[in-house]
């Protein structure tokens, strides 16, 4: 399976998915570790992809939504944004909404 269809089929059917530099535990950037405070403080479960453990994953997840950076969230498939996007969203609680709708 290429990187296109694996990304594909992980947002697909994962209510929540995180693309980030490292973990959640131990992120890799600070653009990745504020995506996951975000979503601790939304209190969601969600899937981790650390895009440092697969190249193909890497480069992919930048063509598949036709965004240059990471971390990338998608909410039942689509795509939401980056962490400052996020942050923002977070903010004026578009953001909880969204996850709460998607549970």
């Amino acid at each position: 399976m290429d990187a296109q269809a694996q990304i594909k089929q992980t947002v697909s059917t994962n209510p929540v998915v995180l693309y980030m530099k490292g973990s959640p535990k131990f992120p890799q950037c600070g653009f990745s570790n504020l995506a996951t405070q975000i979503l601790e403080a939304c209190q969601v479960q969600y899937l981790a992809i650390d895009v440092l453990a697969d190249q193909a994953v890497r480069e992919g997840i930048k063509v598949y939504a036709n965004w240059p950076t990471i971390p990338q969230l998608y909410i039942k498939g689509e795509f939401v944004g980056g962490s400052d996007i996020m942050r923002a969203m977070y903010e004026n609680g578009e953001l909880q909404t969204m996850l709460e709708a998607a549970k």
